[in-house]
């Protein structure tokens, strides 16, 4: 059993999934609009070339994504997308790009926990967590 999470943007999942794929050195293996598929013939003209399906591929885990119509958008809440790395150097460049437009709530730095752990929400409206190592080792 593996969790994976996917996300709904508005409408710009592909920016957001081509950001992702550079901040975390993955690989897109799968993007679909809606004039893609037989779903095309149910949503408007303007929605035909946004993302139904798409498929990040980081190491031997994945992360999943659509555009969300407008009827069906809700802000991202309630959750966020944790990523740890024993990497501290790696972390705070990942901390740093995810943070590059959008909102710091923690900054990165050394809790009791972890040797660095921060909480931002990006550009997209996607919340983060980014953890690196254990605080004592």
């Amino acid at each position: 059993m593996k969790f994976v999470n996917y996300l709904f943007f508005n409408g710009n999942c592909r920016e957001a999934f081509e950001f992702y794929a550079k901040v975390f050195d993955g690989e897109i293996v799968g993007m679909l609009t809606h004039r893609e598929t037989p779903a095309g013939k149910d949503v408007s003209e303007e929605w035909q070339d946004k993302i139904i399906n798409a498929q990040l591929v980081i190491g031997d885990q994945s992360i999943m994504a659509s555009d969300a119509p407008p009827q069906y958008r809700t802000e991202m809440s309630g959750f966020s997308v944790s990523v740890d790395t024993n990497d501290l150097a790696k972390a705070e460049a990942i901390f740093a790009a995810l943070a590059d437009g959008g909102t710091v709530n923690m900054p990165f730095s050394p809790t009791f926990w972890a040797k660095g752990f921060g909480m931002v929400k990006d550009k997209f409206g996607t919340p983060w967590m980014i953890s690196s190592g254990n605080a004592g080792e």
